[in-house]
């Protein structure tokens, strides 16, 4: 396998020409005016949407302050209309007016009553080429819009990808609230959950791969020394959720082929609004949402945007109890006709004491399994997760016409996690006494900081009489962190031993005496520069081509106090290049096929058992695929074959640790990666919202040998819901299921066997009443049919068992 490199990488020059080269290329662009009545077929959904529809179906260019329109929605409108009467059906009630001048469309706020008209500042947007993606008061359970898989702003089924979209309705509907109920509930997505969460033993897998980017807005989240971290993430500040299955180095420069999870923040609204929820549920749940966004100023043109969530809760495991906060506040500010500003914080506090990174064990000394119940737990009391978040983030974004604009972010996380680890998983119980279970013990923390600035710039260009699209961008992050070393696992003069698991109550043995042992640092840099084209031939035809450059190094040093011995280890690779290769062909006015490639390179913080890290991960990946687009866009389908190539792909070592106390892995090339995946997600019929798909990966060695065995290779994911609009004020229920086959590990317990957890399905259902237009009650049943399950294998960690929430939602 061959290695793409560029030396020097153009970091600066692509920086430059980001930031250059939009105001000099751009050109205006004129609409096509409208002069009769035409057929027009709008359905009832959110507003911005549905004046594109109008502008893209009359041909007509429509400009308007996005702010203006966000969180407002329009009715129906259908039949030969003229571009007046559409537009005022469109804009009934809603406080705006439409002037048409031309070939435009231009949307203003209503004049006030007692006095003068207010001018406003408009934007020019493009009806074809802009689409809103904010998911909020859609109802949907899709978008029309994802950038996740690359910067051009383009619609699902022209993205030569496969991307999901869990948005703010179906977070709702399903009760979604933490990034581990949104990756369970995402088609091609599994976690392999083998401890509590807040904890690294919940790995997050799609297609084969653990998946280690995380972004926020768009923005890579890095730390390479522990990107578990970034799977802790409330979902109560967020609109939507983009995940893109398959390599994305085009956005990211580095990863692995299996996903990228992107969490898109809630923006302040044009109009007033306040929403509250109160729940409660099985094992003293208690959660309670805050959420406010109203303009700031008389013309609004100054917006802003307060959440606030609190949950506490017991377990079904017992002495687990969990604690988390969340405060997120933004404002949106139109700086002038063309540029505006998106800025804010957020804190999130995730707390549980009571924690265990496994499960008991799941064999007795004989070699016979144990059958623990669902409640029992491998934690002590004094275990302990803590994980915090604070975010900084500033975006600005310049308009230089109808087809260039300049984007740029600047952000800074700082993070901190301490985990006192301990967990009863070690040894194996004797059947008659209860004795020969051991605790696993020991501790890490740190306080990674990490800085960000992207800078973006997307256009249309004209060549050979038609218009292409392109993006260029370049990324400098860099996390840092100085943190205190400790022992683990074993600790002088500390008996890990429980003399009786059957009567074992968590307070023996107490927490080892465990002072820092040494200090350990990490300064690690990504830099990268990207080119993306998206060329247009013909009407039906598309070509993606693109490619992004990487520098990447961490500096890294391990102090021990009692040799005074300094351990510096430094590890670089400079000019990597991604290429990127798409092509999309529509095949009628509902159908597309498309083809994608690119390679593979990832750094790897995985150790060797002797204590060396793992060569970076490299290989190739291709998609083939077809994708449909129904009833305007609200349902959308897609189809997807795919394969991957890898070398140096980690491969967990059983029960082999490295020197310094982590999982042991051995590298393994030649692997290779092939399944597909269906999916289908929107609306069916009027009040009618579905999510269903199925997955199927194999992963195996070049001895053609299966791999990750306790990963499903099949999964099946479904959830529907369906309002009753003349019960009452409307009702809404709904269901769904998640489904995989057998997974199954070797070697396990003293007689070495293979311990398998069957196949399995569990069913969750949802009701939702709406007492009156503001308020409305809401239940959750999990888990409906009580499935006993391993939630992983290799210890007996279950699944959650039947569980239900209730909640009231008050609206203004």
């Amino acid at each position: 396998m061959h290695r793409i490199r560029f030396q020097p990488a153009p970091l600066a020059l692509a920086l430059a020409v980001a930031l250059g080269w939009a105001p000099w290329a751009a050109q205006a662009q004129g609409g096509v005016p409208a002069q009769a009545p035409a057929a027009i077929a709008i359905a009832a959904q959110p507003l911005a949407q549905a004046l594109n529809d109008l502008a893209r179906q009359t041909r007509m260019e429509l400009m308007v302050q996005p702010a203006l329109v966000a969180g407002r929605t329009a009715p129906a409108v259908s039949g030969t209309l003229t571009v007046r009467e559409a537009l005022d059906r469109l804009l009934a009630g809603s406080g705006l007016v439409g002037v048409i001048e031309g070939s435009s469309i231009l949307v203003r706020r209503l004049p006030a009553a007692t006095q003068g008209e207010t001018s406003l500042s408009e934007v020019r947007v493009q009806a074809q080429a802009e689409t809103s993606a904010l998911t909020e008061h859609t109802g949907s359970y899709t978008t029309r819009q994802a950038g996740t898989s690359t910067p051009l702003g383009l619609s699902l089924r022209e993205t030569p990808q496969s991307v999901s979209v869990i948005t703010r309705q179906r977070m709702e509907d399903q009760g979604l609230t933490q990034l581990s109920d949104i990756a369970a509930q995402t088609p091609g997505l599994v976690m392999t959950q083998s401890g509590n969460q807040g904890s690294d033993t919940s790995p997050i897998y799609s297609r084969g791969f653990a998946v280690n980017t995380y972004m926020v807005d768009g923005v890579r989240q890095t730390d390479s020394n522990y990107s578990s971290i970034f799977q802790t993430n409330d979902m109560a500040m967020f609109d939507r959720v983009e995940v893109v299955r398959g390599a994305s180095g085009l956005m990211n420069g580095i990863g692995t082929p299996g996903a990228a999870i992107n969490m898109i923040r809630k923006r302040p609204t044009a109009d007033f609004q306040a929403s509250a929820r109160a729940e409660a549920g099985s094992w003293n749940y208690a959660r309670g949402e805050v959420d406010i966004s109203s303009p700031l100023n008389t013309d609004g043109s100054v917006r802003g945007r307060l959440v606030a969530a609190a949950q506490d809760n017991q377990s079904y495991i017992d002495r687990l109890k969990e604690r988390k906060k969340l405060l997120y506040g933004a404002v949106e500010a139109d700086l002038t006709a063309s540029t505006q500003l998106f800025a804010g914080a957020s804190v999130q506090h995730h707390d549980a004491t009571g924690h265990a990174r496994g499960g008991l064990p799941a064999y007795y000394a004989d070699g016979t399994r144990t059958q623990w119940g669902r409640s029992a737990s491998a934690a002590p009391p004094w275990a302990y997760s803590e994980r915090h978040y604070t975010a900084l983030f500033a975006a600005l974004e310049h308009r230089f016409n109808d087809d260039w604009k300049l984007k740029a972010t600047a952000s800074r996380t700082s993070s901190f996690y301490d985990e006192l680890v301990g967990y009863a998983s070690g040894g194996n119980p004797v059947r008659a006494t209860g004795a020969g279970v051991t605790i696993w013990a020991g501790r890490w923390t740190a306080t990674p900081r990490q800085d960000t600035l992207d800078v973006q710039t997307t256009g249309r260009f004209d060549w050979l009489g038609r218009k292409h699209d392109v993006a260029l961008g370049a990324q400098m992050s860099r996390t840092s962190y100085l943190a205190p070393s400790y022992t683990n696992w074993t600790h002088a003069g500390w008996s890990s031993a429980i003399s009786n698991i059957y009567t074992w109550d968590g307070s023996s043995p107490a927490a080892p005496n465990n002072p820092s042992i040494g200090a350990a640092s990490s300064d690690e840099r990504l830099n990268s520069a990207y080119a993306t084209v998206r060329f247009k031939p013909t009407d039906a035809l598309s070509l993606l081509a693109g490619a992004r450059v990487v520098d990447w190094s961490r500096h890294q040093t391990s102090h021990r106090y009692a040799t005074g011995a300094t351990t510096v280890t430094d590890r670089k690779e400079s000019g990597e290049v991604t290429p990127y290769l798409g092509l999309v062909l529509d095949i009628d006015s509902h159908w597309s096929a498309y083809a994608s490639y690119t390679n593979i390179f990832t750094p790897q913080n995985l150790r060797l058992a002797n204590g060396d890290y793992l060569d970076p991960q490299t290989g190739d990946s291709f998609e083939l695929g077809a994708k449909g687009a129904f009833l305007n866009d609200r349902l959308n389908v897609s189809g997807a074959l795919y394969k991957a190539r890898q070398d140096n792909l980690g491969v967990v070592i059983p029960n082999v640790f490295a020197p310094d106390g982590g999982q042991a892995y051995q590298a393994v090339s030649g692997t290779s990666t092939r399944g597909f995946e269906l999916e289908a997600s929107g609306e069916l019929r009027r009040g009618w919202q579905v999510s269903a798909s199925f997955s199927r990966n194999l992963t195996q060695d070049r001895l053609r040998t299966r791999l990750l065995t306790t990963v499903p290779q099949n999964t099946a994911k479904l959830f529907t819901s369906y309002r009753i609009a003349s019960i009452g004020k409307g009702l809404t229920i709904g269901g769904g299921l998640r489904w995989q086959n057998a997974i199954y590990a070797d070697n396990q317990g003293p007689s070495r066997v293979r311990f398998t957890q069957p196949a399995y399905a569990v069913v969750d259902l949802m009701a939702r009443y709406a007492i009156s237009s503001n308020v409305a009650v809401t239940a959750h049943l999990y888990n409906a049919f009580d499935k006993s399950y391993y939630a992983a294998t290799g210890n007996a960690y279950y699944g959650a068992p039947r569980n239900v929430r209730v909640g009231v939602d008050v609206r203004f």
